[in-house]
């Protein structure tokens, strides 16, 4: 369930990336719009929300470090 929830704040985040860059282009010549702004608010609040519950998962047990230079 801890994986699923990463993934699919992650595939948010990159979403809200992607349409974050496709505002700036298309309201490059407007300049009262702030559809910009809100994907970069929306986007920080998904990565907050990714690195808490990594952080979440780590202080649980739920996930584990397997990385090669972390000891075993």
């Amino acid at each position: 369930m801890l994986k699923a929830t990463i993934i699919i704040l992650l595939i948010g985040v990159l979403i809200s990336l992607f349409s974050g860059l496709r505002f700036l282009f298309k309201d490059s010549d407007t300049s009262d719009s702030k559809r910009t702004l809100i994907a970069l608010g929306i986007r920080i609040t998904l990565a907050g929300a990714l690195l808490a519950v990594t952080f979440y998962g780590i202080y649980s047990g739920e996930l584990q470090l397997n990385a090669p230079w972390h000891g075993r």
